[in-house]
C-alpha cells in the first residue's frame, strides 16, 4: 500500500453562503455532501464556529453537527472547531456529551483558541479580549475532566457528558497547540487550508516532544488542506476563483458571500501575493494533478490524514472535486 493510499481522507465544511443563497440552502448542501463522503469512504465531517461572518453558516457548530449527523449513518461528525475561549467549559461538555449520546462513537470535538469572529463579536458574546492566550490549558482540563469518568467528591457534572470520553483534537496554525498536543498525547490538527507558513515546523514539535498517553501510543497528525479538483486544469483553475475571490475581500476588509468563478481577478501584484499566501499549500488541478500533488504532499508532510476543503461557489462542483479527491487516492 503507497504511502498516500494509506492516508485517511476527511471533509471540512465550511458551511459556505452563496450570493444569492441562503443559509437553509447551505444546510441542505452540507447533509448533501456528507452523505456523499460517507458513500465515499470519508472518515470524519468537520464543521468550523465563524461569527458575524456575512459568507458562513456554521456559528451554531454544535446544532449544525447534530443536524448533519442525523442524516448520515456511519462517517464521524465533529468541529473543525470549536473556539473554546468563546464557551464556558460545562457548556461544551453538555453540547457534545448529548451528541455522542444521541450518536455514540461518531462525534468528534475539535479544539481551537482564536476567537472566530472580531473584535466586536468578542465583545458581544461577553468574551474578554485576552481569553485564551493564558488560560487556554486550564480550561481544556476543566472540559476534560467534565467529559472523562466522574472523580471522587466531583460536585459539578456534565449531564450529559460525563464519561462520554469524545475524543479531543487540538487545531492550531502555530506552535503552541502543536506543542499542547504533544505535552497531552493528544491528536492534532493544523489549519494549512489557510494559514500553511508554519506548516513544517508544528509538524516537527508536535512530533518531537509527544508523550504516549492513554488516548495515543505515538503522534496523530492531521493536516487541513485546499484541494480544488475537476475535469481538467483550466477548470480548476477557473473554479478556485471563487475561493480567491474570499481571500482577495478578506484582505480588502469586505468579506462577501461565496462569489461565482471570473475569468480574471482584478488584484494587484500585492494582493495576489497575499491571496497565494492562505492559499500556499492549495491543491488545483485535474485529476492526474490532483493525484500528484496529494501524493507529493503526504510524502513532505508525513499526514496521517487530509482535511480536505473544496472551496466552490456551485455545489455540484464541490461534490465532484471531493469525488475526484477520493479517486485519486483510492
Amino acid at each position: 500500500m503507497s504511502q498516500l493510499s494509506s492516508t485517511a481522507l476527511s471533509v471540512l465544511d465550511l458551511a459556505p453562503i452563496r450570493q444569492g443563497g441562503s443559509a437553509g440552502e447551505t444546510f441542505r448542501d452540507s447533509v448533501s455532501l456528507a452523505q456523499r463522503a460517507e458513500q465515499l469512504g470519508y472518515t470524519r465531517y468537520w464543521l468550523a464556529e465563524h461569527h458575524n461572518i456575512a459568507g458562513i453558516a456554521s456559528a451554531a457548530t454544535s446544532v449544525l453537527i447534530g443536524h448533519v449527523a442525523g442524516q448520515t449513518s456511519t462517517i464521524r461528525v465533529g468541529s473543525g472547531g470549536i473556539m473554546l475561549p468563546n464557551h464556558p467549559p460545562l457548556v461544551i461538555a453538555e453540547q457534545f456529551g448529548t451528541l455522542e449520546t444521541l450518536y455514540p462513537g461518531r462525534i468528534d470535538l475539535g479544539l481551537g483558541r482564536a476567537p472566530g469572529s472580531d473584535g466586536a463579536t468578542m465583545r458581544a458574546m461577553r468574551r474578554s479580549m485576552h481569553a485564551g492566550v493564558d488560560d487556554f490549558p486550564e480550561q481544556l482540563n476543566e472540559l476534560r475532566r467534565y467529559l472523562g469518568d466522574e472523580e471522587p467528591g466531583q460536585q459539578v457534572k456534565a449531564v450529559p457528558g460525563q464519561g462520554t470520553n469524545v475524543p479531543i483534537w487540538l487545531l492550531g496554525s502555530s506552535g503552541y497547540s502543536a506543542q499542547l498536543a504533544a505535552k497531552l498525547g493528544l491528536p492534532f490538527a493544523f489549519a494549512a487550508q489557510f494559514a500553511p507558513g508554519y506548516l513544517f515546523e508544528a509538524l516537527r514539535l508536535y512530533r518531537d516532544n509527544f508523550r504516549p498517553s492513554e488516548h495515543l501510543d505515538k503522534p496523530y497528525a492531521m493536516v487541513g488542506l485546499p484541494v480544488m479538483a475537476a475535469e481538467s486544469d483550466a477548470m480548476a483553475h477557473y473554479l478556485a476563483t471563487s475561493a480567491q475571490q474570499k481571500f482577495l475581500n478578506l484582505i480588502r476588509g469586505k468579506p462577501t458571500r461565496s462569489l461565482p468563478p471570473v475569468e480574471q481577478l482584478d488584484w494587484s501584484p500585492m494582493e495576489q501575493s497575499q491571496v497565494n499566501q492562505f492559499l500556499g499549500a492549495a491543491i488545483i488541478g485535474g485529476p492526474e494533478t490532483v493525484k500528484a500533488g496529494l501524493a507529493d504532499f503526504q510524502a513532505r508532510t508525513g499526514a496521517d490524514e487530509f482535511m480536505i476543503n473544496s472551496d466552490f461557489f456551485s455545489h455540484a462542483d464541490r461534490l465532484r472535486s471531493y469525488e475526484i479527491v477520493a479517486d485519486a487516492v483510492r
